[in-house]
C-alpha cells in the first residue's frame, strides 16, 4: 500500500505523486482511490486501491539504478528489430505496458536506432515521444531535478548516441 506523498509510476502514463487517498462513488459503486497528481502534464489520476496490482502501479526506482537505465539507453540493440511493423509495435507496446523503466529505455534505445536506420513510422514516432515522457517523469522524481533540466539530460544523451554513431559510421567508411 502506498502513502500520500509517495512517488509512483503508473504504467504507460509515467510517475507522479500520490495526493489523497479518497473515497468515492462512482457508477454506484463507493471506492477508496489513490489520486496521483502527474507533474508532466499536470493532470490528475484516480486509481482504485483494489485494481493497484492489476495496472501495475510501482515506486519509482531508486536514484543508484539511474546509471543502469542510462547504459541501457547508450547500449545497442541486442535483438535486431526485423520483422514487420505491427509485430515491432505489439513488441514495444508490451515492453511499456510492463512498467519497468529499464523495458521502457530498451523501447526508446531501440526506436532511436531505428529512426537513424530507416526512419520511423508515425505510430512508432509517437511512441518514442511517450517513452521520452515517460522517462523524464520518472527520472527527474527520482534525480530531484526539474523536467526541463532532465529533459535536457536525456536530449543531450541521445544526441551524443547520434554523433558517436555517425563518428564510428565514418571511421569505418
Amino acid at each position: 500500500m502506498f502513502n500520500i506523498g509517495d512517488n509512483v509510476v503508473y504504467p504507460m502514463h509515467g510517475a507522479g505523486v500520490i495526493e489523497a487517498i479518497e473515497d468515492k462513488e462512482i457508477l454506484g459503486a463507493r471506492k477508496k482511490y489513490y489520486i496521483m497528481n502527474m507533474p508532466l502534464g499536470g493532470i490528475k489520476v484516480m486509481i482504485p486501491l483494489d485494481n493497484v496490482e492489476k495496472v501495475g502501479l510501482r515506486d519509482v526506482i531508486l536514484k543508484s539504478a539511474v546509471g543502469q537505465v542510462f547504459e541501457i539507453l547508450e547500449g545497442t540493440d541486442e535483438e535486431p528489430a526485423n520483422g514487420n511493423w505491427n509485430r515491432r509495435y505489439r513488441a514495444n507496446m508490451d515492453k511499456i505496458k510492463s512498467g519497468s523503466i529499464y523495458k521502457v529505455a530498451e523501447v526508446a534505445r531501440s526506436l532511436l536506432l531505428r529512426e537513424e536506420e530507416k526512419g520511423l513510422s508515425s505510430g512508432e514516432r509517437r511512441m518514442l515521444e511517450s517513452t521520452r515522457q515517460i522517462l523524464v517523469s520518472e527520472l527527474l522524481m527520482v534525480k530531484g531535478i526539474d523536467r526541463e533540466k532532465m529533459a535536457g539530460y536525456l536530449e543531450n544523451l541521445f544526441s551524443h548516441r547520434n554523433n558517436q554513431e555517425q563518428k564510428t559510421l565514418a571511421e569505418k567508411s
